[in-house]
């Protein structure tokens, strides 16, 4: 089957011009089929701060109210997104920006509301594989911001992490599919300050040790369970690291069932 590579990114590589368009530029040069997924969040709590609008976080997931949800399909849908599509045209990489409403690409269920009730966010329900194949047959790299649809009319906040996993796993059945999560950090560590105490591989068995023994801190813990959802699902493998990693430059974190 052919390749396919699947990029997040995220943190605060979205936030620096510079370290974004580095990482573009190796996104560009990537061989074979790719997708791009990106989030937005620290830029959507800057601009919530500066129109008044609270910011709500329960458990590393953004609390969206309608208020919010407008702020951020702003934010995602439109100056993150388009300023990365216009970027990659720039390096002449075929680049198609996307909600999960534009082309029905990715449908999603309102969460449902039980300890937390986080508004409008969604949950993946549907991956449009035949959209998404026939824009890479015809070489146009669809980049998905963190924004979802029910099919009626309700657009939802979606977390990026699972985005990129949910296509991953769907399109694992039609293509050699291999999962990056890319952020400004060199991947899972011992220690957050300390990059030397990189975690270079983690498989079920040793994940399940780093969380016996409190290891792993609580903010990568999403990534790593959207991590082994994604290989379970059929994706050959997963990598967290710097953005630097999907041209194999540094080291990272790789992720394996076993």
């Amino acid at each position: 089957m052919p390749k396919l590579s699947i990029v997040k990114i995220g943190g605060a590589v979205i936030e620096d011009p510079v370290k974004l368009a580095s990482f573009l530029a190796d996104f560009a040069t990537l061989d074979g089929h790719k997708i791009l997924v990106h989030g937005g969040g620290k830029k959507a709590s800057l601009w919530a701060e500066k129109l008044g609008i609270p910011v709500h976080i329960k458990d590393g997931r953004r609390v969206t109210d309608a208020a919010t949800l407008e702020l951020i399909t702003g934010i995602y849908g439109g100056q993150v997104n388009k300023n990365i599509v216009a970027i990659l045209q720039g390096m002449n990489c075929n680049a198609l920006g996307l909600s999960g409403a534009d082309g029905n690409a990715l449908q999603a269920i309102k969460r449902p509301v039980k300890a937390i009730d986080y508004g409008f966010v969604g949950d993946i329900s549907q991956v449009n594989t035949t959209l998404f194949s026939n824009l890479l047959e015809q070489n146009i790299s669809p980049v998905c911001c963190a924004i979802t649809h029910d099919g009626n009319g309700q657009l939802f906040n979606t977390n990026a992490d699972t985005i990129a996993a949910e296509i991953g796993k769907a399109m694992a059945a039609h293509f050699t599919t291999v999962l990056y999560y890319c952020f400004e950090l060199p991947g899972v560590m011992k220690d957050i300050n300390d990059p030397a105490s990189l975690i270079e591989y983690i498989t079920e068995e040793s994940y399940t040790d780093l969380l016996v023994n409190n290891v792993i801190s609580a903010g990568m813990l999403p990534k790593l369970y959207n991590a082994f959802d994604a290989l379970k699902g059929g994706v050959k493998e997963v990598g967290i690291g710097s953005s630097k990693m999907i041209c194999n430059t540094t080291p990272y974190t790789s992720i394996k069932l076993k």
